[in-house]
């Protein structure tokens, strides 16, 4: 006989939110993860080398070195915090299980900002790059607009359709990318690097120390790829292996290219030169100044008592004294497109995680039944920033305001992941992390770790130095936080949810689910 409860007159019954997520395929390996989040950082050496040559001068290099090291310390917080919760939701996962659900709102929502000016920037300065092969699209604000909002539209459409088309063009184009890149480092320490003429412009136009603190702030723009790689997590296979590997694999490549194209930069021009004539693509002065040394003259010069590799350097290097140029505009326009596709993937997974907890409305964490998408954030976000680029048809400097609110959402977003990962080792110090440095500090039971103490310290003090000195960045910023907090309070209130609900309550998280 089936016995069934059934309700009585009288009963009462409690409605609470629920949330319908469905999990997202876990397709990515390694290649795939570490390309998303390579687009992320190493675009962003097409303008962040300018941006900081402008301000700390020749101690750009000495710049980017001091913000790479707290680019490992961040990367490294996240390998911990990604292996424990691998989940989508980056920053934002860490802080809500650190601290609580508000936190964990702040942290994703000063996230979705940085995520929206990647996109936006990254698309837009694809055509100019592009200029070399159709110089329409450099010298025509409105040509060159349209085709960066057609770009947008067009990833829009592959991220609906399914990650694992998208990891496929990220993969290429990463790889090529790396191939120019390390390219680009050898014939310039091959043909035109001189180790008396960099130090000479290093000591020669050495900042003073409020510029050089501004630099390493402007350079923390530089590293901001580790989130993607994160977010991502709950669509890896073993994600609390793959994606530790995959961020120590990223620290390790970028650090050495970045390192490389800086020093090779300042050994072909002054960083005066290199902020007059190439400030927004210095990459191309580099490549230009690469091009103009290759010659049978300066590889004679460089190689006088070895006829063979002279005659063999030279039929190379002349061939490729054509092919550079192209090769960069080719190298450019694809990391760019991988930032633009990184940073729409980024923030899509980020809203399907805040909306899955009820800190936004679940209907942006909304996933397609067929193509186990969130097609809803993506769609919404991809017309965020295709609504920035409008002033671009008649304002094509506005991008260039933009440039510090890419670092302001990232530096408060890791200042928050920093401080949840050391919260959680003295909430929760059992808590299974399948991803833990040693050389931690002891204090009473807790094991507090010291990457992520000196990762709390500087990223909170560069943030600060970009609010202070940047007004836009400041005003801005500070206001989209403002409008987040009274949406996320009046969806809370009409929810009838505490505000500070501790972080996993109520929640039934796909990666607890195997």
């Amino acid at each position: 006989m089936r016995n069934e409860w059934q309700p009585k007159l009288g009963d009462k019954f409690v409605r609470r939110p629920r949330v319908k997520a469905h999990p997202l395929r876990r397709v990515l390996g390694i290649p795939g993860l570490f390309s998303a989040g390579y687009g992320n950082v190493g675009s962003s050496i097409y303008y962040a080398l300018g941006i900081v040559t402008l301000v700390a001068m020749g101690a750009t290099p000495i710049a980017l070195a001091i913000a790479g090291i707290f680019f490992i310390f961040t990367a490294l917080t996240y390998a911990e915090g990604t292996a424990m919760f691998p989940e989508a939701g980056g920053s934002a996962s860490f802080a809500r299980h650190g601290f609580n659900d508000a936190v964990g709102f702040i942290s994703g929502w000063a996230l979705m900002l940085s995520y929206i000016v990647t996109i936006a920037i990254s698309a837009f300065v694809i055509p100019p790059y592009l200029g070399h092969f159709l110089p329409l699209l450099k010298e025509s604000t409105t040509v060159s607009t349209a085709v960066s909002m057609g770009i947008i539209f067009f990833l829009m459409v592959i991220n609906v359709i399914g990650v694992r088309e998208t990891s496929i063009v990220n993969v290429t184009a990463a790889v090529f990318d790396l191939l120019v890149q390390i390219l680009i480092i050898a014939l310039g320490l091959l043909v035109i690097f001189n180790f008396d003429v960099l130090v000479n412009h290093i000591t020669f136009y050495w900042p003073s120390l409020e510029n050089l603190i501004l630099g390493v702030a402007l350079a923390a723009i530089a590293y901001t790829g580790v989130e993607t790689m994160s977010q991502m997590a709950e669509e890896t296979k073993r994600p609390a292996i793959r994606v530790p590997r995959a961020l120590i694999l990223m620290i390790v490549i970028v650090l050495i290219l970045f390192g490389g194209v800086s020093t090779v930069g300042l050994s072909a021009m002054t960083p005066q030169e290199l902020t007059t004539s190439w400030a927004t693509d210095p990459v191309a002065g580099i490549a230009f100044s690469i091009s103009s040394a290759i010659t049978p003259q300066e590889i004679a010069a460089r190689f006088s008592s070895q006829t063979e590799i002279v005659i063999i350097l030279t039929w190379v290097f002349n061939g490729l004294r054509n092919l550079l140029p192209g090769l960069v505009a080719v190298l450019a326009a694809s990391i760019l497109f991988i930032a633009t596709n990184a940073g729409l993937m980024g923030i899509s997974r980020l809203a399907f995680s805040l909306g899955r907890y009820q800190l936004i409305p679940p209907v942006l964490g909304r996933v397609h039944r067929r193509f186990k998408t969130p097609y809803i954030s993506i769609i919404i976000f991809a017309g965020v920033a295709l609504a920035i680029l409008i002033p671009g048809f008649f304002a094509p400097s506005v991008f260039v305001e933009l440039g510090a609110l890419y670092a302001f959402g990232s530096l408060f977003s890791f200042f928050l992941a920093h401080a949840a990962i050391i919260n959680l080792r003295i909430k929760n110090p059992d808590l299974p992390r399948p991803f833990k440095l040693g050389g931690n500090i002891k204090y009473k039971q807790w094991e507090l770790p010291v990457t992520s103490i000196l990762g709390l310290v500087g990223t909170g003090v560069i943030w600060l130095v970009v609010i202070f000195t940047q007004p836009y960045s400041r005003w801005v910023g500070l206001s989209w936080m403002a409008i987040g907090l009274a949406l996320y309070l009046l969806f809370r209130w009409r929810r009838r949810l505490p505000l500070g609900q501790t972080a996993g309550k109520g929640a039934n998280p796909s990666w607890k689910q195997g």
